[in-house]
């Protein structure tokens, strides 16, 4: 079960005017699972879009980086099951095939397609299943669909992620709702993900191609379930121009600000959604790392924590061998860092615990105060640097023995 993640219910995903989604059964790799999403954008629409940077990068992630070219997009189509990876030219011509149509049914051009899929690695794309099960997701597109939508891009995951916000931008309300995925093969740059936000707010392309980038970075490219960056990561920003605001041209503005809290605060909130539903999670981790001279040494300390497996094998037992967050410090790469100046936490707010001080174990901490705070399902580990003023928060998960468990039966 997910760490304090509940799906939301359909009432409490509100549409985004301009937006329709449909899913359909398309028995790509498993039958009787809703497993191909069609999403059609009105005429006007603006998409910006950050990929992964494994260089092994899938078909559709390059075929859509190509499409994002052309500034008028209109439909997106996803698929579970496989991840159309490791293919390749066959797996190009899948993609595109897959485009096409799209187009041929929506009417639209194939260069106006985003085509997206996730799943098993090097297995063939069984395009034609996606062709035949267009029609019905086509047939099923609704305003409200968010939440099928989310059951449908699934893969490992145990529970639908979405959710939805509201911001009002000169007066005018406006409208964000989110989906995203992933559950393993999670860390930046992006992780095993894909994550879709969408919203009626009036905004220029070259704002929007920079705020997906912002939003990305403090979000998806925060969170790390095992180390493994994915081969289909992909994070896709909407904006259809329908809420009657000014178009937000400056990033200067009161009006970008407000829409980019917004907007980062629903990707962090996906993000970490991952997270609590990361592949036999049953804790829920944020590494904070501040006091830092640069953002780049606190995320490199940061990430060596989250992604020790020692350190989150620990944490899944409870055990507090916090020697080994120590161990992640020192071979983070920060060259020049001075141990003995910085200070290690336990824990939040009054509930915080000094573990470690002058290059050792702070003398007022007991075993016992650590083992509790690590029974906890939500647990907080403070690196203070104690060098400059930068920091940098990275959010993972423990491991479990049902992590090997799912993963050694991925693909029975």
């Amino acid at each position: 079960m997910p760490v304090n993640w509940t799906t939301p219910s359909a009432a409490d995903l509100r549409p985004v005017p301009g937006v329709h989604l449909g899913v359909a059964e398309a028995g790509i790799r498993k039958a009787g699972r809703r497993d191909l999403t069609l999403i059609e954008l009105d005429e006007g629409s603006r998409v910006a879009g950050v990929f992964t940077r494994n260089r092994f990068c899938a078909a559709p992630v390059q075929v859509c980086r190509d499409h994002l070219r052309c500034h008028h997009v209109r439909a997106l189509v996803i698929n579970t099951g496989v991840a159309n990876a490791g293919t390749g030219d066959a797996g190009l011509a899948a993609a595109n095939q897959t485009c096409e149509a799209v187009a041929r049914l929506l009417e639209i051009a194939p260069r106006q397609v985003l085509p997206f899929s996730t799943g098993v690695i090097l297995e063939p794309l069984p395009v034609e299943r996606i062709i035949a099960g267009l029609p019905a997701a086509a047939e099923a597109m609704r305003a409200d669909g968010w939440l099928d939508a989310a059951h449908a891009i699934m893969t490992t995951d145990t529970v639908a992620k979405a959710a939805s916000r509201s911001v009002e931008i000169d007066g005018v309300l406006v409208t964000l709702t989110g989906m995203s995925k992933g559950a393993g093969m999670i860390k930046p740059n992006m992780a095993t993900m894909l994550g879709f936000i969408a919203t009626d707010a009036r905004i220029s392309q070259q704002l929007l191609d920079q705020l997906v980038t912002e939003a990305a970075d403090l979000s998806f490219n925060s969170i790390t379930v095992d180390g493994d960056t994915s081969t289909n990561d992909s994070f896709i920003l909407m904006a259809t121009g329908q809420a009657d605001h000014p178009e937000i041209l400056d990033a200067k503005t009161a009006s970008y600000g407000l829409l980019r809290d917004a907007v980062v605060g629903l990707a962090i909130e996906l993000a970490q959604a991952i997270v609590r539903d990361g592949e036999g999670a049953t804790k829920f981790i944020t590494v904070q790392v501040d006091g830092g001279r640069d953002r780049d040494e606190c995320r490199k300390i940061a990430y060596a924590i989250a992604h020790s497996p020692l350190v989150k094998t620990a944490f899944f037992a409870s055990d507090p061998n916090l020697g080994r967050i120590l161990a992640a410090i020192g071979y983070a790469g920060v060259e020049d860092l001075d141990v003995s100046a910085l200070k290690v936490y336990l824990g939040s707010g009054e509930d915080s615990v000094l573990v470690a001080e002058r290059g050792g174990r702070a003398a007022s901490y007991k075993e016992e105060d650590g083992a509790r705070i690590m029974a906890n399902a939500e647990i907080t580990v403070r690196v203070a640097l104690t060098r400059g003023e930068e920091t940098a928060t990275v959010w993972t998960c423990d491991f479990s023995y049902d992590y090997v468990r799912i993963n050694a039966d991925y693909r029975s």
